[in-house]
Order: structure tokens, then sequence, then C-alpha cells
């Protein structure tokens, strides 16, 4: 760059994306909060939902759609070359204060930005409506679709789908109704908060950033930050959902996880690891 630092192409080549041919039913139906989190419009539409939040993304400088520079979208962004938080947590926890403080900071800002119908930001930004009323609507149907999918290719589950599906549908009954969502990442763990040269955060990975519960992403940001989760947490999340997004997430890391070990993903073992990691949890969850 002119200005000193370099820069990064992003290419969203399906020839890349391990998850084309693996996804279920509906998986490309931008209606579906779920639907698969790839492409260059969700990029740019939640980078700039985020950036309206106060939530700094790499700086995007150059888009292509034409495919005569390259036989895919490109983007060109910033590049933040500071590591990620995850290894400043291990490397330096004390050092790791003031991201995990922004990062906090940015967390309650996304939940003040509300949308009266759930679903990908580029989908509801642009008009869009999703099919479903409500997010613990929108998760049980996926639950109970990732639990008989797993039950097919697992006896163990098979063997407990019952007590199972009675179990989410008890804990999403106990949800009281909401009538607008929250901004959130759907994916967020210190893997995809880059740091800068300033040791400032960035956000990453943003496609998925949808309107949804919030707890959705609590339920996750918990999993992935472990011990430092306590400087994130905010007020105010409900336990009920807490509770039910917990067995629907679980479900869903054992499911995704076994469609990727079925390819050529040259990591098929570590997402078999991970699948059987979240099992076990599913086993031995209690309502």
């Amino acid at each position: 760059m002119d200005g000193g630092g370099t820069a990064l192409v992003y290419a969203w080549n399906d020839s890349e994306d391990y998850w084309h041919g693996v996804l279920p039913e509906g998986a490309d139906d931008p209606a579906d909060p779920f639907s698969h989190a790839s492409g260059l419009d969700l990029f740019e539409a939640a980078a700039r939902r985020l950036a309206d939040a106060g939530v700094r993304c790499p700086e995007i400088l150059f888009t292509d759609r034409s495919r005569a520079l390259y036989p895919a979208d490109i983007a060109v962004v910033e590049d933040v070359t500071g590591g990620s938080l995850e290894a400043l947590l291990d490397r330096d926890p004390m050092a790791a204060e003031r991201p995990l403080s922004v990062l906090a900071d940015w967390l309650r800002a996304m939940s003040g930005v509300q949308s009266p119908s759930l679903g990908k930001v580029a989908f509801i930004d642009a008009g869009g409506r999703s099919p479903w009323t409500s997010c613990e609507e929108a998760m049980l149907d996926r639950a109970l679709a990732d639990l008989s999918e797993v039950a097919g290719r697992d006896q163990r589950v098979a063997v407990t789908q019952g007590r199972l599906e009675e179990m989410l549908r008890s804990l999403a009954e106990l949800i009281n109704p909401r009538v607008a969502w929250a901004l959130v990442h759907g994916e967020l763990g210190p893997d995809h908060v880059l740091l800068d040269h300033r040791n400032e955060p960035v956000l990453i990975d943003i496609e998925g950033t949808k309107y949804f519960d919030v707890e959705t992403e609590h339920v996750w940001t918990h999993m992935r930050f472990g011990e430092h989760y306590a400087k994130l947490r905010p007020g105010g999340l409900d336990d009920d959902r807490l509770r039910f997004y917990q067995l629907c997430m679980h479900l869903d890391l054992v499911a995704g996880p076994l469609r990727v070990a079925d390819t050529s993903h040259p990591e098929h073992e570590w997402f078999r690891d991970l699948a059987e990691y979240h099992l076990q949890l599913v086993l031995q969850f209690q309502a």
C-alpha cells in the first residue's frame, strides 16, 4: 500500500468451499437464517451494518463481481497483521484486557441494533422477511432436523432420539415471545477477532451476521472464550433461551462436522473428533 501496510484478496470460489454439497436442504435460501454464510453480498452488508454499530471490520478497499479479473467474486481488504485475540489470550492475558473490553462494548452496541424480522443482515436490510416468527421456532426446526440426521448416523442417538426430541420441545415451550431481534455475529470466538498493530481488535468472518436472539451469540461465545467469557457477558440474558440454545448448539456441532468429515477436507478427522465431543455433551444433557 502507498501509505504502508498490506492488503488481502478474499475470493469466494466454489471449488474451495468444502460446505457445498454437504449442507442440508434450504442451505441456499436467503430467507433461511442458517443458510450458507458465504458470499460477497453477505460480506458487504454485514460490514456496513457492523460499522454502523461502531464495530471495526477489515476495511473494504475494492470489490468485483464481474469474474473478468478473477474467476470468482473478490474483495480487496485491509490486512490485519497483529495476530488473533485467541493467540494473545494464550500468550499474555493481561495484554488481552483492552481488546476484550472493546469487544464487550461492541457486543452491547450490537444488542442495541434491533430488527422486527429475524434473518441474515443482507436479506433483511434489503427488505426481506423471514418465514419464521421467532428464533426459538427456527432453532427448534433446525435442532430437530439435526437430531434426525444424527440419529440416522449413530445408534447411541437413535436409541435416545425420543427423549432428546421431547427435551427440545419442552425447553422451547418455556421461552416467552419477543417482537424484535438483535444484531449478532453468529460464530464469535477469539479466533474471529484479529488485532492491528496497536493491539486494537478487528472482527472477521462476518458473513453469517444476522438479526437473531442475542442468547445464541452468547452460548457460542461462552463456549469459545471459556474462562475469559465473564468479561463479555452482559446482564439481562434470558436463562430459558440460553438453556435451549445450548442443546441446539451441541446438536449442530455434531451434525455439521459429521457432514464435513465425509468430504475430502484436509482436517476431516478433526471434524470427526469435534462431532464426537459434542455428541457426548448431547447424550449427557439434562433439562
